[in-house]
C-alpha cells in the first residue's frame, strides 16, 4: 500500500474511532449555543461602477466599498462553524429562522435544511446558503476533517478559469483588443479558459459590433488553446441581439453562452429557442432558485450546462443535491464564483469543469475581501503554472478568518442569536 493510500486510511480510522468515542458518551451530541452575524465592509481599489451603477468596472482613483457578512455558529463543547460571505436579502432571512437553530444538533444539517427550507418558502432561500456552509464548517472541525472527505472526496486539484470584469470605457478592458491582450496574458500565467463579462447592450453602452469583434478576435487570438466563455450577464435587450452574438461565438467556437438577455435568466422557452437557433452550448440556472425549478428547467431541455452556488443555492447541501440532478440527466454543473466552499464542492464533483477566478482584471484587484488568515487567496496569480487550484485540506473549509479584521470594519449590523 503506498503511503498516501496509508495516509487516507488512517485519517479514515481517526475519524471513525472520533465518532464511535463521541457517540459512546451516554448520548451526548453537541448542541448550537449561539449564532453571531456580523456584517464588514471592505475597500476594492481602482473599481467604480458602470453608468447604470449596478456592474462593477475598472475606474483608476475610485474605490467601492463592498459589504459582506461574517457568521459564527457556536456550540457547547466548543467547536465554532463559520463562513464569510453572503448578502443584504439573506442575512435579513437568517433572522427568521436562526432562533429556532438554537438548542439544535449542528450535525442534522439535512433536517434543518428541508425545515428551513419550508420556512422560506415565501422568499429566494438565499439565507440558508451562509448558514448551512457554516454548519458544514463546524462537523468539518468536529469530525477532523475537510469537507470535501465528508461528501466524499473525487479531486483535489482542478483548472480554473480567468473571469473578467465587465468591459470599461476607462482605458482597461474597454476594446476588443484589451480583451484579446488580457485572454494572451492570462493564458501565459497557465489559464486553460477565460471568460469575458462584455459591456452590455442598455442605452449609453449599446454596441453590439463591439461585442461581435471581442468574440471574432478571442477566438483568433486564443481559439484553440483556451476554452472561451461569454457571459452578458442578462444585459442583452433583444432576442436578436442574442442571437447575433451567440452566432459570432459559434463562429469563434465558444465553449459555452451565459445569461445573455434580459429575461433574467429564468426563462425556460426562451433558453430553450436560443438552444435550437445556436452551436454554442448554453449555460443557465444560475438565477433559477430552488431545487425544483432547477430541475424543471433541466427536462424542459433549455440549457446545456447549469450552475450551482453554495450561497444562492442552499449552502453546500443544496448545492452539492443540484450536482446529483445534473449528473442524473448527464449534464456539466460549474460552480459560479470562487470561494472555500465552492472548492469543496468541485472536490467532490466528478461532472464540472473548472473552478471561477472572478473578477479578474490587467489593472486592478479582485473582489476577494482582505479576510483569509495563512496562504489562501482567489487572486488571479493563486493557479499553478497549469492553471490548477488545490481544495483546502485543513479541517472544515480549511481557512482561518481575521476576526479582527472582520469586527474592526464592522459596519454596525451585528446580530446575535441565543
Amino acid at each position: 500500500m503506498s503511503r498516501f493510500w496509508e495516509s487516507k486510511r488512517a485519517r479514515y480510522l481517526r475519524i471513525t474511532e472520533f465518532i464511535t468515542t463521541v457517540n459512546d458518551q451516554c448520548g451526548m451530541v453537541p448542541e448550537i449555543t449561539k449564532i453571531e452575524s456580523v456584517e464588514f465592509a471592505y475597500p476594492i481599489e481602482d473599481v467604480g461602477t458602470d453608468q447604470h451603477g449596478f456592474n462593477l468596472v475598472y475606474e483608476p482613483g475610485e474605490v467601492t466599498e463592498r459589504k459582506l457578512f461574517a457568521i459564527k455558529i457556536h456550540t457547547d463543547e466548543g467547536t465554532t462553524g463559520e463562513y464569510v460571505g453572503g448578502n443584504s436579502p439573506g442575512a435579513a432571512q437568517i433572522n427568521t429562522f436562526a432562533d429556532y437553530l438554537v438548542g439544535k444538533n449542528p450535525l442534522d444539517r439535512e433536517r434543518h435544511w428541508s425545515e428551513i427550507k419550508r420556512a422560506l418558502r415565501k422568499y429566494d432561500r438565499m439565507g440558508i446558503g451562509p448558514i448551512d456552509i457554516a454548519l458544514w464548517d463546524l462537523a468539518g472541525k468536529y469530525y477532523d476533517a475537510p469537507i470535501h472527505e465528508l461528501l466524499g472526496t473525487y479531486q483535489t486539484k482542478f483548472p480554473a478559469y480567468a473571469s473578467t470584469y465587465h468591459g470599461d470605457e476607462n482605458g482597461g478592458l474597454e476594446t476588443p483588443e484589451d480583451f484579446a491582450a488580457f485572454a494572451e496574458e492570462c493564458h501565459e500565467m497557465g489559464y486553460q479558459a477565460f471568460k469575458i463579462h462584455g459591456w452590455g447592450g442598455s442605452e449609453g453602452s449599446r454596441d453590439l459590433d463591439r461585442e461581435l469583434e471581442t468574440a471574432r478576435l478571442l477566438g483568433e487570438r486564443v481559439g484553440g488553446r483556451m476554452d472561451l466563455m461569454h457571459d452578458p450577464a442578462c444585459e442583452l435587450e433583444t432576442f436578436g441581439d442574442t442571437l447575433k452574438l451567440g452566432r459570432a461565438l459559434d463562429e469563434a467556437g465558444f465553449f459555452w453562452y451565459e445569461d445573455p438577455y434580459r429575461d433574467g435568466g429564468i426563462s425556460q422557452h426562451a433558453h430553450r429557442k436560443l438552444r435550437q437557433k445556436l452551436q454554442t452550448p448554453i449555460l443557465q440556472t444560475e438565477h433559477v432558485r430552488g431545487l425544483e425549478p432547477f430541475t424543471d428547467f433541466i427536462d424542459a431541455e433549455s440549457t446545456d450546462f447549469v450552475r450551482a452556488d453554495p450561497e444562492y443555492d442552499g449552502g453546500i447541501t443544496g448545492a452539492m443535491k443540484r450536482v446529483s440532478v445534473a449528473e442524473g440527466h448527464g449534464l456539466d454543473v460549474e460552480f459560479h464564483a470562487p470561494g472555500p466552499a465552492q472548492r469543496h464542492c468541485i472536490a467532490a464533483t466528478r461532472n464540472t469543469n473548472y473552478y471561477e477566478l472572478a473578477l479578474v482584471h490587467p489593472d486592478c484587484p479582485n473582489t476577494q475581501p482582505p479576510v483569509y488568515e495563512g496562504d489562501y487567496s482567489d487572486m488571479i496569480d493563486t493557479i499553478d503554472e497549469n492553471g490548477m487550484v488545490e481544495v483546502p485540506e485543513g479541517p472544515g473549509l480549511g481557512v482561518d478568518y481575521d476576526w479582527d479584521y472582520i469586527e474592526n470594519n464592522a459596519t454596525g449590523s451585528v446580530h446575535v442569536y441565543e
